[in-house]
């Protein structure tokens, strides 16, 4: 099973820069998008459809144009879960899940710290989703949860640490948290496989940071430690360019 998590920011932005001839390509079983900054509405599904995404769901935000998060699968799901069980999760479309037999995919869009305002509502998230967490691996044992954490979580994972310290996404009680929250029982699967410098999903659009590579480590797949035996191998897609941030892929047996 291959499950990739991509920021695409702006799904309507991405298939105009050929994003589906790139998923069928790439062909996950499944694949979460985050920032899709659009209702389902205002998309053509038969381009998913037709490059065999059946089934497809889709969580926006209240806000048009903002946030958002949407699930796409070659085969059915035996369950789907807007949302969670608290506001901003649902209001702001940062949450959703799929259920399958032997394993639950979660699509997570946290909020990023641009303010002092933004900055404690990210707080907030972060303690209302650890504790959705938490009670969900009592019924889902078998959880992985995809997407953008809006985090760097070890000086390896950003470009340059000494001089970010103070930035939101690698301020330390953010890394404390995504430490804390890793440590209840997940593992970060590109971290399972790959110990080296320099491998980013998030560049600035400023001062040609991507060519550069001066990136961020953002977005994860993070696996319960119940699926440790069953990870065959986790990476990233530096190459795909449909968005600021590239997809990281998980594949289990």
């Amino acid at each position: 099973m291959k499950i990739i998590s991509y920021n695409v920011n702006g799904i309507r932005a991405a298939i105009k820069k050929d994003f589906i001839t790139w998923l069928q390509i790439a062909s996950p079983d499944v694949i979460c998008l985050q920032e899709i900054k659009a209702l389902k509405e205002q998309l053509d599904v038969t381009l998913f459809e037709n490059a065999g995404y059946k089934y497809h769901y889709w969580h926006s935000a209240e806000k048009k144009g903002y946030a958002g998060v949407a699930i796409l699968c070659k085969e059915k799901p035996k369950h789907i879960e807007y949302g969670a069980n608290f506001d901003l999760a649902t209001t702001e479309g940062r949450v959703l899940r799929v259920d399958f037999d032997t394993v639950s995919v979660i699509s997570l869009y946290l909020p990023s710290g641009t303010n002092k305002l933004r900055l404690d509502l990210k707080f907030q998230f972060m303690d209302d989703f650890q504790n959705y967490i938490s009670a969900l691996k009592k019924t889902i044992p078998n959880l992985i949860i995809c997407g953008d954490y809006n985090v760097c979580h070890e000086e390896i994972d950003i470009h340059n640490p000494k001089g970010l310290k103070n930035t939101s996404g690698f301020l330390p009680i953010e890394r404390k948290w995504l430490d804390t929250f890793i440590n209840n029982d997940f593992i970060d699967t590109f971290r399972f496989f790959n110990k080296e410098p320099d491998q980013y999903s998030w560049w600035s659009y400023r001062a040609n940071a991507r060519n550069n590579n001066k990136g961020w480590r953002l977005d994860y797949c993070l696996a319960t430690k119940t699926l440790k035996n069953r990870l065959k191998r986790a990476y990233i897609l530096q190459e795909a360019r449909h968005s600021d941030h590239c997809p990281v892929v998980i594949e289990i047996s």
